[in-house]
């Protein structure tokens, strides 16, 4: 009788999680919860955690369903969110998928436009958060630049020097 309620897939915050997984670790597939979120959710829904996500029930989907997207008023304390005090409005909340990536994009927008510091490291390409850039980071829109040598610079431009003299004996 289980067995035909199982489901493979199940629908909840607009994703699809895989019903062999437990609840707990179902949920943390959504973006934008994770671990405490997902054990928080569990047991604000009431549901068994380590039971497996095909074998919800319709009622559980919609009220896990509904915890997550109204954190705040199901009763998750404030310290949980990732989105506290937004700043176009003030307003404490939980976002998770697409509305997340929306928001961390808008946040680097932002800051680019008001050309933070953070925003101008995000523009550039360099790392935001103090990592060092000697050794690491050293990459340009997917080419590897490296370190340059002295020597090797000197002939690369030598060489674009030759190269430019004989362009210009081949117009005369």
């Amino acid at each position: 009788m289980e067995d035909q309620q199982f489901k493979h897939i199940v629908r909840i915050a607009n994703a699809d999680i895989d019903g062999n997984r437990k609840i707990v670790d179902a949920l943390r597939k959504i973006k934008g919860i994770g671990f405490a979120v997902a054990n928080a959710v569990c047991h604000l829904a009431q549901v068994d955690a380590m039971k497996k996500a095909g074998y919800m029930l319709p009622e559980e989907v919609k009220k896990v369903d509904m915890i997550i997207a109204d954190a705040v008023g199901s009763g998750a304390p404030l310290w949980l969110l990732n989105r506290r005090k937004n700043l176009e409005d003030g307003i404490d909340r939980h976002m998770v998928g697409a509305d997340l990536t929306f928001a961390q994009e808008s946040d680097i927008r932002f800051m680019k436009q008001i050309r933070s510091y953070k925003g101008v490291r995000h523009a550039i390409g360099a790392p935001v958060r103090g990592q060092r850039t000697r050794s690491n980071f050293r990459k340009n829109k997917g080419k590897v630049m490296g370190v340059i040598k002295k020597k090797e610079v000197a002939q690369a431009a030598a060489s674009k020097e030759e190269k430019s003299k004989g362009g210009k004996e081949a117009k005369k």
